[in-house]
């Protein structure tokens, strides 16, 4: 752990939340708007943290933070990975390679999520805990700032919720539940000393017998691209075309939902963008 630095964190931090414009992370600037950038409370919301503990940081005063305050502040600045490695060195914390799977999602996949108003995207883990997501996502698969932060991975909600479950058609949710399951296990291997991966895992095996029955088949399985038949409560079945990109660097998925133009599903996703998202902005996992 190493030295941490008030004067140069706050200093960082002013600058850096003075070039990240509203529209940026989803928000209105307002005809009012006078603070270059986004005002203190801003960050402090899109980090997930108190507005007072956050201007303690600005004025180089308070407790040193945590490294995942620095990691939430960092995601609500959208700063680089260069950037965020001084944000740690500043704040006390030495970074290093991840012993688990990375939570900070790149601020230009962020970029994308805000710009996408037609499409359902979303950033996952490698093991299915959704980061962030666009209005369209949460319009098709639900709200995930509704859930509890340990409540927002897609293979719990499959497994534990028979809402999330529904959504998929019978050999949709076979196929869900398999290759989920073979995909967890991996990441298990790719992670061996990362707590969180193996408490989620114990977890299905205490609550749910059809997961401990595939868990103990021992596929291994990683994520692919793939075409799913998902079922909305006011627009019903969609034929959607499930693009999954891989981030290397982070072991995250960038993922995609479309329809071929001019079928049903394509309209219906249409339509689901007039009915289904208003009040709704880009969220990352802090917020």
């Amino acid at each position: 752990m190493s030295e941490l630095n008030r004067t140069e964190l706050a200093a960082f931090l002013r600058r850096s939340r003075a070039r990240v414009r509203p529209d940026d992370v989803g928000l209105e600037a307002g005809p009012r708007r006078r603070t270059p950038g986004l005002r203190r409370q801003e960050v402090a919301q899109l980090a997930g943290m108190s507005v007072d503990y956050y201007i303690r940081l600005e004025q180089g005063r308070g407790p040193r933070p945590s490294r995942q305050i620095l990691s939430a502040i960092g995601r609500a600045l959208r700063l680089s990975d260069d950037e965020r490695d001084h944000l740690y060195h500043l704040g006390g914390e030495v970074p290093g390679p991840p012993i688990g799977p990375v939570r900070d999602v790149r601020p230009g996949v962020l970029h994308l999520l805000d710009r996408l108003d037609d499409t359902p995207a979303m950033v996952c883990d490698a093991t299915y805990e959704v980061l962030a997501w666009n209005p369209m996502a949460a319009a098709l698969l639900g709200d995930f700032s509704r859930l509890p932060l340990g409540e927002r991975n897609l293979i719990w909600r499959f497994f534990t919720d028979p809402a999330a479950r529904a959504r998929h058609d019978a050999e949709g949710a076979r196929r869900f539940a398999r290759e989920s399951a073979a995909d967890l296990r991996a990441a298990a291997a790719r992670y061996p000393h990362d707590a969180g991966v193996h408490r989620l895992v114990d977890r299905l095996l205490a609550a749910v017998p059809e997961f401990r029955a595939l868990w103990a088949e021992h596929d291994v399985q990683v994520r692919r691209s793939a075409s799913k038949r998902l079922h909305h409560p006011l627009v019903g079945w969609l034929d959607l075309d499930c693009e999954a990109l891989h981030d290397p660097h982070r072991d995250q998925w960038t993922i995609f939902y479309t329809a071929a133009p001019g079928t049903p599903s394509h309209e219906a996703l249409k339509l689901l963008k007039v009915i289904g998202t208003q009040d709704l902005t880009v969220r990352t996992a802090s917020g």
